[in-house]
C-alpha cells in the first residue's frame, strides 16, 4: 500500500533512495503486523469455538446445567460460565494486557510475539460464550461486517494526510469510560445502558482503528533511520495487539446489534 506520496510528508529531507528504503520497510512493517493480528484473531475465534463446543451437549445424561431447550452445559461449561470461574475468565483479558504492555521492554520480540499469542487465545476463552447466546450465522455474519469496516477504517488511518494525533486523548479516555460503564452494567443489568455503551463503543473502536494505524505507520517512520531491528519487531507486536484489540470490540459491540440470540 505504501509509496513514495506516503512517506515524503514525515521526512522531505531524505534522498529519493532513502525514501525508497524507507517505504520497503514500512510495507514489510505493516504486513507483519497485519499478519501476526490475523493469525491472533484465527487462534481467538478457534479457542472460543472449540470451548464452546466443549462446553455444551445435547445429551441430558450428560448434562450437569439446562442453558436451553435441548442444549444443555457439561460440567466444564457450567464450571466457566454458571461459577465464580466466569469473573475470572471475564477479566483475564484485561488483566492480561496491562501486564503485557507493562512488560513487553524486557521481552525479546520472538518472546512479546508468543505472549501476544497466549493472549489471543485467553481472549477467546473468554469471549466463548458467544457461541452460547448468538446464533452461529450471525456471528459470522457479523464478523464479515467487522472485517470490512475495520478495512475501510485501517486504509482511511494507512492513507489519509490528515493528522489523527489529536484523536488518541479523546478516544483513550472514551475507553476508560467505556469500561467503567460496562463494569457498572454487570451489576445494574440495563438493557439502556447496554445500548448506549454498544452504540459509543463503536464510534470509539472505528476511530481508534484509523488512529492506531496512522501512529503504527509513523512511529515506523519515525524510528526506520535507528535501523534497531529489536526495536521494529517489537514495535510490529504492539501494533498487531492494538489493531487486534480495535478489531475485537468493535466485532462485540457490533454483535450487539446485528447478532440473533438463541
Amino acid at each position: 500500500m505504501a509509496d513514495f506520496q506516503t512517506t515524503r510528508g514525515y521526512d522531505t529531507a531524505v534522498s529519493g533512495a532513502r525514501a525508497a528504503q524507507i517505504d520497503e520497510g514500512l510495507r514489510a512493517h505493516m504486513n507483519k503486523v497485519y499478519g501476526t493480528m490475523s493469525v491472533g484473531m484465527l487462534m481467538t475465534f478457534a479457542v472460543a469455538f472449540a470451548l464452546s463446543g466443549l462446553a455444551t451437549t445435547t445429551d441430558p445424561g450428560q448434562a450437569t446445567f439446562a442453558l436451553r431447550e435441548g442444549v444443555y452445559l457439561t460440567g466444564l461449561g457450567e464450571a466457566l460460565y454458571a461459577s465464580p470461574l466466569r469473573w475470572v475468565l471475564m477479566f483475564a483479558p484485561l488483566i492480561f494486557v496491562f501486564g503485557f504492555a507493562a512488560g513487553i521492554n524486557r521481552m525479546s520480540a520472538a518472546t512479546a510475539q508468543l505472549v501476544f499469542y497466549a493472549f489471543a487465545a485467553v481472549m477467546g476463552a473468554s469471549i466463548s460464550s458467544i457461541f452460547l447466546v448468538f446464533t452461529g450465522v450471525s456471528i459470522a455474519q457479523t464478523f464479515l461486517v467487522t472485517a470490512i469496516a475495520f478495512a475501510g477504517l485501517s486504509l482511511y488511518g494507512y492513507t489519509t494526510k490528515k493528522d489523527l494525533s489529536g484523536w488518541g486523548t479523546f478516544l483513550i479516555m472514551g475507553v476508560i469510560g467505556l469500561i467503567a460503564a460496562s463494569i457498572l452494567n454487570i451489576f445494574i443489568a440495563s438493557s439502556a445502558l447496554t445500548f448506549a455503551v454498544s452504540a459509543i463503543g463503536v464510534l470509539i473502536f472505528a476511530g481508534l482503528t484509523a488512529y492506531d494505524t496512522q501512529r503504527i505507520k509513523t512511529e515506523y517512520v519515525q524510528h526506520a533511520a535507528t535501523g534497531d531491528a529489536e526495536w521494529l519487531g517489537k514495535a510490529a507486536i504492539m501494533g498487531a495487539l492494538s489493531l487486534y484489540l480495535d478489531f475485537i470490540n468493535l466485532f462485540m459491540f457490533l454483535l450487539q446489534f446485528l447478532g440473533n440470540r438463541e
